[in-house]
């Protein structure tokens, strides 16, 4: 069924709940939030840096990709029982490379269950590889020329706004399947659209996008990424409930999560995602609204429910910010292993032995770390630490082609046989090469990528 127009009443309370959020989450906190949650809302979040990159890069191998998530699906199978016979709205980002895919995947699931009368959209223009170079010309990490880029460029993808979710929900979707929309703009658009407020309302908008970032990392805000044994405790850790923001019409939300789900939301856990992957709190660069954290108010509202209010905003960006995936070489990656007394010892001189013989194939720039000693701290690690009862050693190194990544493989084997005493080896065989897909950003005119909506009818 499709929800009628919004009434612009100011006393009523949308419930926005979050289904996931990356790619890998599981399925079934989605099937119960939607089956359960009351919402009025369902969005999920599935993408990361790489997400476009990546698989931009799998269509080049497997013409037979869809381009949309692949766990689009499961998904749909969770939560579109629930969503359609209680109204539930989908606002997704599942379409990657593929939006129109996407949606007509979405169309498929409905049909399958009996729904008519269903209108989806597709949100496009987020693509803009056959562009970029014509869009912009600064790479931002380095200022050098973009154009030094032009021959390794695989994908060049913007980050939209809440211009076209809003364009498919006065339209009447149900679901909404997007590209690459900024995160917190998938959640702050249907806020937008049910109490009309207007996009230059920046402290609004601030109060909708910085709902929209407490709730995009999904179970982050209620305990995931948080738990640290015997200083923040997280009770029932493996059975985390998905959030759920009651928005008022002033902006004013009620975080909260299932009765009955582990996890937990308070101060803490809000201030940490608040906090998460925000370089300045009181500028947070969306394309929609510069949101400003420094000024919310935070209070406990009950027992796993968080009040959140006076986020504040400032008028947005006139560029959009870019991200562009370029192929840069592969990656060689082996491991081995020793255990027992004299591991350190042993490992060392095995890395020794590596160095030697990767020298005599050709490679000297590859880099070891000794998991269980140093390879999180590096140069910081104590000279003084314990010696643990078993190590792994992975040896990478980067390289050109695939065949100086492939050195790599060839050197660990040989350690089976003859190397130190006691090595413990993967099987050969396995693929320890990868292509390497690098990240840089550039900045590109809002008005030369306007989003587009493609309708698909059940």
């Amino acid at each position: 069924m499709t929800r009628a127009a919004p009434d612009r009443q100011d006393d009523r309370v949308v419930r926005i709940g979050c289904g996931s959020g990356w790619w890998g989450d599981p399925i079934e906190p989605a099937r119960r939030i939607a089956a359960e949650g009351r919402l009025d809302y369902l969005c999920f979040e599935t993408m990361a840096e790489v997400t476009i990159s990546a698989a931009q890069v799998r269509r080049r191998r497997d013409p037979e990709f869809a381009g949309y998530e692949t766990h689009l699906d499961a998904r749909a199978e969770a939560v579109l029982p629930a969503c359609i016979e209680q109204g539930v709205r989908i606002v997704s980002n599942q379409g990657w490379i593929n939006p129109v895919g996407a949606a007509e995947r979405y169309a498929d699931h409905a049909r399958r269950i009996g729904a008519a009368g269903i209108r989806i959209a597709a949100v496009e223009g987020s693509l803009i590889t056959d562009r970029i170079l014509d869009l912009a010309d600064t790479i931002l990490e380095t200022g050098a020329p973009l154009a030094d880029l032009a021959d390794a460029i695989v994908s060049a993808e913007v980050y939209l706004g809440v211009a076209g979710i809003l364009e498919a929900l006065a339209g009447g979707a149900q679901i909404v399947v997007t590209g690459r929309v900024a995160d917190p703009s998938i959640f702050a658009a249907p806020l937008i659209h049910e109490f009309g407020w207007s996009l230059d309302d920046w402290d609004r908008l601030g109060q909708a996008h910085g709902i929209g970032h407490l709730l995009e990392c999904g179970t982050q805000v209620t305990g995931g990424y948080f738990a640290d044994p015997g200083f923040k405790d997280v009770p029932a850790l493996w059975d985390l409930g998905l959030p759920i923001a009651e928005v008022s019409a002033d902006g004013t939300a009620i975080l909260s999560k299932l009765d009955g789900t582990g996890g937990a939301i308070d101060l803490r856990t809000v201030k940490e995602q608040m906090l998460y992957e925000v370089f300045d709190p009181a500028a947070y660069i969306t394309p929609d609204v510069v949101v400003d954290f420094t000024t919310v108010e935070l209070a406990t509202a009950g027992p796993d429910r968080v009040r959140v209010a006076g986020i504040s905003g400032h008028p947005r960006p006139d560029m959009l910010k870019a991200s562009i995936g370029c192929l840069e070489g592969f990656v060689g990656e082996d491991w081995f292993y020793h255990a027992g007394p004299g591991a350190i010892d042993r490992a060392m001189l095995g890395v020794d032995v590596l160095r030697h013989r990767l020298a005599a194939a050709g490679m000297s720039a590859f880099s070891v770390d000794l998991l269980g000693v140093n390879a999180l701290h590096r140069a910081a690690t104590p000279a003084d630490v314990p010696t643990p009862h078993e190590i792994g050693i992975r040896v990478t190194a980067h390289g050109a082609t695939r065949e100086d990544a492939e050195k790599i493989a060839r050197a660990v084997d040989g350690m089976a046989v003859s190397g130190v005493g006691m090595t413990g080896k993967r099987l050969p065989g396995s693929d320890r090469v990868r292509e390497v897909v690098g990240v840089w950003s550039a900045l590109v005119p809002r008005a030369a990528v306007p989003p587009r909506v493609h309708w698909v009818e059940v």
